[in-house]
């Protein structure tokens, strides 16, 4: 992408980047708030620089994925992740496990579970996460949440599991999700990418990725004459320039417990930067033509943070290192500044 032009934005990109991750890592080390000297990312909320380190996804790797303390099966482990993405909302999951106790997929009474849904919703709580726009797929239902436990009957029992242990790359993982009705492009590769954190796949990351509308937006700010068509390109680029960019501007990154960006991190940096320069750079444009950050960062509600754990395969848990008494262990924050 050496022939686009570039705006302002592209060094800040890298800056964001290593500063966000500069935050998560002071937390994680039980530093004291601010986290960092950064004022746009200490007053607004933005995501991880790395996907994976989000509270979210900590909870589905940790909670969902590799908490054994039963055997679970190919099929109960797909279930799982698929039935906690789709509503991506910790306080739903904690709802239907204390419904169901271990959630499997055999045993899994959904017409239970479209009552316990909708009774949460009339007593007025929240059961998707604001974190993707979820349409609700046509299964016939009045209420979204019906329809998608019946979208995820229908995958399980049509023999996802099967097929998913088939697949042989990311893009055919990807391929298999796309083919069910609800899923566009853009939540079946961010669902590729949650099961590609089990044990049910072994695909690198940087294999495939789709760019979604807030990294659309984000590219174009960076890169202004770029086209949707080069988004997909242009995020393989960052990936491969990334230690010469950190290079150029004396910043010394580390990358998560030594793993380096990969695509889906790139993707979701462009995400960010997008929201960062409705603040930073107010005059580029974009795609969406947002130009305000909704949600800000407020370190008043606070909640025990778990040590980080990646997917095993990654080979990086044993590099992390944390003090066995953390300062700030009974004092985290609850909004995802952190894990």
């Amino acid at each position: 992408m050496d022939h686009l032009s570039r705006s302002a934005a592209f060094d800040d990109y890298w800056k964001f980047a290593a500063k966000r991750h500069e935050a998560y890592l002071n937390r994680v080390h039980g530093l004291s708030a601010p986290w960092t000297n950064d004022p746009i990312i200490a007053r607004y909320r933005f995501t991880n620089t790395f996907r994976a380190a989000d509270r979210v996804s900590q909870f589905l790797i940790q909670r969902i994925q590799y908490d054994r303390s039963n055997d679970i099966g190919d099929e109960d482990l797909l279930f799982r992740t698929l039935l906690f993405k789709i509503f991506n909302n910790i306080d739903t999951w904690n709802s239907l496990e204390r419904e169901f106790g271990e959630i499997r997929w055999r045993n899994f009474d959904f017409d239970r579970a479209d009552g316990l849904l909708e009774a949460l919703i009339s007593s007025g709580k929240t059961i998707y996460s604001a974190a993707y726009i979820m349409p609700s797929p046509a299964f016939g239902a009045k209420r979204k949440h019906t329809n998608h436990l019946r979208l995820l009957q229908s995958m399980m029992a049509g023999g996802l599991a099967r097929r998913v242990n088939a697949t042989k790359s990311l893009q055919t993982l990807y391929n298999e999700l796309l083919n069910f009705k609800g899923l566009g492009p853009f939540l079946a590769f961010q669902y590729a990418i949650d099961v590609n954190y089990s044990q049910l796949t072994e695909f690198e990351e940087n294999e495939f990725v789709i760019a979604g509308p807030g990294a659309h937006d984000g590219i174009r700010k960076v890169f202004p004459q770029s086209s949707p068509d080069d988004a997909e390109l242009i995020i393989y680029w960052m990936v491969e320039n990334q230690e010469r960019e950190f290079s150029r501007l004396g910043i010394d990154f580390g990358g998560l417990f030594g793993r380096s960006l990969r695509a889906i991190d790139c993707q979701n940096i462009f995400c960010e930067i997008s929201k960062y320069c409705r603040v930073a750079h107010p005059n580029l444009e974009g795609t969406t033509g947002r130009t305000r950050i909704k949600q800000t960062f407020s370190s008043h509600r606070r909640i025990p943070t778990p040590k980080p754990f990646f997917p095993p395969k990654w080979g990086i848990n044993e590099h992390i290192s944390v003090p066995e008494h953390r300062p700030n262990e009974q004092c985290e924050t609850q909004l995802e500044f952190g894990v």
